[in-house]
């Protein structure tokens, strides 16, 4: 697979978001998650991106005892600054003792001496952002973390935080469904030099069309929760799809092939890490890096207008300021 910058790390183009794998999307078949891991690692895909409060360090148990076996392969990222039960956010904690402790659990859990990355998921309102990346700084200066990245803030954030170290990943949602950080974020991580992780880059699985999706949701899908499937948004938002299928179909791809060229098409320093816990998703999204796009293609998408706030009501989930 073609590779891209992102500050200072080589990656492969395209990531995969593993939080789908034990949490958070429905059922799992583990068997066929860690085929899925195993079929990313031989397609050529370096990027693997985890966090402690996916279902409170399962995800990175699950993950590690596979990523332990190619370490000097991969990247890792992972991050801190979520408290959670079971899974489910109960809060921010970014104090430096605190992310400490949550790095050496980290660790034991991946199986590992060293994460590649290791983000501050959200900045706590409580904690000045600079004592929090500062104490990641501290782990990278010990070996334990070999690049800083931050999740989800604001630009004042941001900055702040690439005034204490070098940050070299700003991950946030980003997709032909969530493009609010266009004109804020993305503009100025890309005059700090910090590279840019879009996760949700299908729109939670919206943009694949796909009904298990949209209209199927299962029972015990997080999406439930997010304004964006609630009854009356949902109609506006699958009609914003007939624009990703109507380019889908000028080029014999899928429309969640499309949603990912879109947004690999927005700058070298991008690279999406769309989860999927399934073999068949995953091959979708790396042929996605085959895809060229015209620009009557970017105008036909440029269209779409979602309704609906990207993320269920709270402050866990959402920067200051952002409604």
């Amino acid at each position: 697979m073609i590779t891209r910058s992102i500050g200072d790390i080589t990656s492969s183009a395209i990531g995969l978001g593993c939080m789908g794998m034990t949490f958070g999307y429905g059922r799992v078949d583990p068997g066929e998650a860690r085929a899925t891991l195993e079929a990313a690692l031989d397609s050529g895909v370096t990027h693997f991106d985890t966090a402690e409060s996916y279902g409170t360090g399962r995800n990175e148990t699950f993950i590690g005892t596979t990523l332990q076996r190619h370490r000097d392969e991969v990247i890792i990222a992972t991050k801190t600054g979520v408290r959670s039960l079971r899974g489910i956010p109960l809060g921010l904690d970014g104090r430096p003792d605190t992310i400490r402790k949550a790095l050496e659990g980290s660790l034991k859990r991946l199986g590992v001496d060293h994460v590649d990355i290791y983000y501050l998921h959200r900045v706590d309102p409580k904690v000045p952002v600079e004592e929090s990346i500062g104490a990641i700084g501290d782990l990278a200066d010990r070996g334990l973390v070999r690049h800083i990245g931050i999740s989800e803030c604001t630009v004042d954030q941001l900055r702040r935080a690439a005034t204490t170290r070098r940050v070299s990943a700003l991950q946030i949602e980003w997709s032909l469904f969530s493009r609010v950080h266009e004109t804020t974020l993305i503009p100025a991580a890309r005059e700090l030099g910090i590279g840019i992780v879009p996760f949700s880059p299908l729109g939670r699985g919206f943009l694949t069309g796909d009904p298990a999706s949209t209209t199927r949701i299962g029972l015990v899908d997080f999406r439930r929760i997010v304004p964006r499937w609630h009854k009356q948004n949902l109609a506006t938002n699958l009609q914003q799809l007939e624009a990703v299928r109507m380019v889908a179909q000028r080029h014999d791809v899928t429309p969640g092939q499309v949603a990912l060229a879109w947004l690999l098409s927005r700058g070298d320093d991008v690279v999406p890490i769309p989860g999927t816990k399934k073999r068949r998703w995953l091959a979708e999204n790396i042929g996605a890096t085959e895809v060229v796009l015209t620009e009557a293609d970017l105008t036909d998408l440029d269209r779409i207008r979602p309704v609906g706030q990207r993320m269920p009501n709270g402050r866990v989930f959402l920067p200051d300021g952002e409604v």
